[in-house]
């Protein structure tokens, strides 16, 4: 039963990042795209939380959910931090010409 939910945390993980990718190549904006990994962190722990309460019929199958929550949303901090440093990065290049 766990395989089933490490597959199902893994899929989670892996399609927020194409969504927020796919976002990103939209707007063309890091920001926007980490705020859509953030947003999505909600979504996908409800969901995921949800889930495991039907499968495993017990109260604390919740946790799961807010363990989905949990990685998703170190995933959104990282993407933000990533967009921090690409603009810092850039307005560095940009004022040194």
């Amino acid at each position: 039963m766990s395989g089933f939910f490490l597959i199902l945390m893994g899929f989670f993980i892996v399609g927020a990042n194409l969504m927020g990718f796919i976002f990103y190549k939209k707007r063309e904006n890091l920001y926007d795209a980490a705020f859509i990994l953030f947003l999505l962190t909600v979504l996908f722990g409800a969901i995921g939380g949800l889930i495991a309460l039907l499968v495993i019929r017990d109260a604390f199958a919740l946790f799961y959910g807010l363990q989905v929550g949990y990685y998703l949303l170190l995933n959104s901090v990282v993407a933000f931090l990533i967009a921090l440093v690409v603009t810092a990065i850039q307005r560095y290049n940009h004022n040194k010409l």
